[in-house]
């Protein structure tokens, strides 16, 4: 896959254009304002749709349906928010002085021109949730960065629905990341390398001959972006994405960001310290809508049972990944090989040569692996505006492994 692109196209807003484009985006955010609400308003609550809506272009729009559909992506009801917690929380907490230190040091995670009063208060919220999610479920262990995470619940919600939130998110989502090792977020982030090797064995073999490993991306893993995108519409956007996909989405999105950027990493020196250094700065004007979409390809093209075992660093059983079906994508007219008899024909139709090589339109996936001598294509399936068969599928397997009360994803 090409992952080269122009960043002034690539990375234009919906509502960059001229008026024409700004009309339309508006027609589009009425529909899909119209569809969350239908969904809300049906017994039971549509959450197919509703992990539609997370995924496609511009997420959920805005916090006041986030406070709304986040609970049911989590499949948290909200009947029974829990009480503010007393100072007892704090007194002879083991994690309070490392919760403390990270939540004193995390200014810049606060909107900017926000009153110190005002500032102080939601840290000391930020503090009674982590610790009280921790208090009530002592197979967990406080990690650095989790703070991250919280602090946007936090920011969304407000602090009584967003400590019932992250206590779901720390079982499910998160659950691999509070393990007393790292063994299993170590295994996590073995699953990029064979990604990126998938798309582009250049880079892969570029950045195996520099030896950077993979711990560039482990603040980017363990955060969800939260503690290395500046801008937080940024990071509620990637939050509506992961929370309605599997837990090793981020993992993917993580592998577009290092494809995207295939002409910096190979003018890169190649050596561990220059490359690493280039890909832990992440840029922050990356072409978001189009990196969740192409997340969302390489997920259905190479799901994470094709690549366990590449990245088993330890037994599939211990981690939330092991968790899930695979997408059923492979079924119907979304099977590669159907998906390529059909693109075939179109060519022929169009008058095309039938053994020309297509160009590669936007949110198109296309793989070359050079040292195989031979092209192998596979088959397309972009999460567009409009969401097709390839959307339905992370939806559908999103529903499957979705948090269920009293589901006991881990040993």
């Amino acid at each position: 896959m090409d992952m080269r692109k122009s960043r002034s196209e690539s990375g234009a807003s919906p509502l960059d254009g001229g008026s024409g484009r700004h009309h339309d985006w508006d027609s589009k955010r009425r529909r899909k304002m119209a569809e969350i609400s239908q969904a809300l308003s049906v017994t039971p609550v549509d959450v197919a749709t509703l992990r539609r809506m997370a995924i496609s272009e511009g997420g959920l729009l805005s916090d006041e349906i986030r406070r709304k559909v986040w609970p049911k992506l989590l499949n948290v009801q909200m009947d029974n928010l829990p009480e503010k917690p007393g100072e007892e929380l704090r007194v002879n907490n083991k994690d309070y002085n490392q919760v403390l230190l990270d939540v004193r040091r995390s200014l810049r995670r606060f909107p900017p021109g926000m009153p110190d009063e005002q500032r102080e208060g939601l840290q000391e919220e930020l503090i009674d949730i982590i610790l009280h999610v921790l208090q009530r479920n002592p197979q967990l262990h406080y990690y650095q960065g989790y703070h991250d995470i919280v602090v946007t619940f936090l920011l969304v919600v407000g602090e009584r629905l967003a400590t019932i939130l992250v206590e779901k998110l720390s079982t499910h989502h998160l659950r691999d990341f509070m393990d007393p090792t790292m063994d299993n977020t170590k295994h996590i982030l073995n699953y990029l390398m064979p990604i990126i090797d998938r798309v582009n064995p250049e880079v892969h073999d570029f950045m195996q001959q520099a030896e950077v490993g993979t711990i560039f991306a482990l603040s980017w893993l363990i955060t969800w972006f939260g503690h290395v995108l500046s801008d937080f519409r940024h990071v509620v956007r990637l939050y509506d994405f992961f929370l309605a996909c599997h837990p090793l989405m981020p993992i993917y999105f993580a592998a577009v960001i290092v494809l995207y950027r295939e002409e910096e990493v190979l003018e890169c020196e190649c050596d561990m310290a220059s490359v690493h250094h280039l890909l832990s700065q992440i840029p922050q004007d990356l072409p978001y809508e189009l990196l969740i979409s192409r997340a969302g390809d390489l997920f259905v093209q190479f799901p994470p049972s094709e690549l366990a075992r590449e990245a088993a660093a330890q037994q599939e059983e211990r981690t939330a990944a092991s968790t899930f079906k695979d997408f059923e994508l492979a079924s119907t007219q979304q099977r590669p090989d159907t998906v390529l008899r059909r693109r075939r024909k179109e060519q022929v139709v169009a008058g095309r040569e039938p053994g020309a090589v297509p160009k590669v339109a936007a949110g198109v996936v296309a793989v070359v692996r050079p040292r195989a001598r031979r092209f192998v294509r596979l088959a397309v399936m972009g999460l567009t505006v409009a969401l097709g068969a390839a959307a339905l599928a992370v939806v559908n397997t999103a529903l499957e492994w979705a948090p269920k009360l009293d589901l006991q994803l881990f040993p």
